[in-house]
């Protein structure tokens, strides 16, 4: 066997495992409150798909439109990713570092605890399109929009790498702090630069409703993590799931339409008008 792949084995194992997806998919099925937590959002994803087709047949404004594609994609991610950790496909059982509460304990038979790291795969490809909405609700320029995106990506996978360090104690909360740094400048685009931009834009109604159930959605999941298996161990993986489940239900079903409710009516704030998105050259070329 090639040396490379004897080294990456331990990251492998780290990252999906020992267990068999047939056993972790067995594991998850049953117990019914833990398989209705990730097939309840399954169902609402594809509602919200439904719903949004609905209600973006009207558009013709290609702002509106653009926002609407971004949040469709929400809930396209959102649906994949939660079959994926329905079919146990997204699903590991992590041995935990000496110190850690869930140390030594054993699920499915095997050493470690259940980590929904399919998780984060949802919120590294969701929540990019969450801001990309509110940003182009607020009236923002493509900087800030794609430096909170950055950052936000940079959050989920430090979160990620805190939920899969097994090595020592310490570096899964230093992980855990470099993803609440990066959320916590996230926040403050969102309370204090797009809030200040969206007065000015007029959207200032619609962004402080969106922006208040993001934030303080977003507040519940690093709060999850450390009540949780990954953290302190006081919720165990059932209470934890549906705390996250729940949590998604607000931040991106309950915001994809809010924002689709308010687009309907293409209403002058975000109206983009024909000549938007194109390139200053195509418009001349136009002129001409």
């Amino acid at each position: 066997m090639h040396p490379s792949t004897l080294s990456a084995r331990p990251v492998l194992d780290a990252v999906v495992g020992t267990a068999s997806q047939r056993t972790l998919f067995e594991y998850v099925h049953d117990d019914a409150l833990l398989s209705l937590s990730f097939v309840l959002n399954i169902a609402l994803a594809g509602l919200t798909i439904l719903a949004i087709v609905v209600l973006a047949r009207g558009l013709t404004d290609p702002r509106a439109r653009l926002i609407t594609v971004s949040v469709l994609l929400i809930s396209v991610v959102s649906i994949s990713s939660y079959t994926g950790l329905t079919s146990g496909l997204t699903l590991s059982i992590v041995e935990m570092p000496p110190g850690h509460p869930a140390a030594g304990r054993t699920t499915a038979g095997e050493a470690g605890v259940l980590i929904m790291w399919g998780r984060y795969l949802t919120w590294t490809f969701s929540t990019p399109f969450i801001l990309i909405a509110l940003g182009l609700i607020a009236g923002s320029d493509w900087t800030k929009i794609l430096t909170s995106v950055a950052l936000t990506i940079a959050m989920c996978l430090t979160g990620l790498a805190a939920a899969l360090t097994t090595s020592a104690l310490f570096l899964r909360w230093w992980w855990y702090a470099l993803s609440s740094t990066f959320f916590l400048v996230i926040v403050y685009i969102l309370l204090v630069e797009w809030s200040a931009e969206a007065d000015l834009t007029g959207t200032a109604d619609i962004f402080d409703t969106l922006k208040l159930l993001t934030v303080v959605g977003w507040f519940g999941y690093p709060v999850l993590w450390a009540l949780g298996v990954e953290g302190f161990v006081v919720l165990d993986v059932v209470v934890t799931s549906w705390g996250y489940s729940a949590l998604d239900v607000i931040t991106k079903y309950v915001v994809t339409m809010l924002i689709m409710l308010y687009l309907a009516d293409e209403p002058s704030e975000i109206a983009g008008g024909p000549e938007w998105g194109r390139s200053t050259r195509a418009i001349v070329a136009t002129d001409d």
